[in-house]
């Protein structure tokens, strides 16, 4: 996932499908559903990948 070559909007809909999955992620963790237990860590960093990229972008 190359995050330097999208555009402001498209990271902010990443953002979004991130952050939505790793809501459902909690869910599933905590009905049992959820058998790879790591997928949220990586999702986390995904989202804080994506939030540094913003960031960057705004301190220019």
């Amino acid at each position: 996932m190359e995050l330097k070559e999208k555009t402001e909007k498209e990271l902010q809909e990443l953002l979004g499908a991130k952050q939505k999955s790793l809501r459902l992620f909690r869910f599933g963790i905590s009905g049992s559903k959820i058998k790879n237990v790591k997928e949220g860590r990586n999702i986390r960093k995904d989202i804080a990948r994506i939030l540094t990229e913003i960031h960057e972008r705004t301190k220019k």
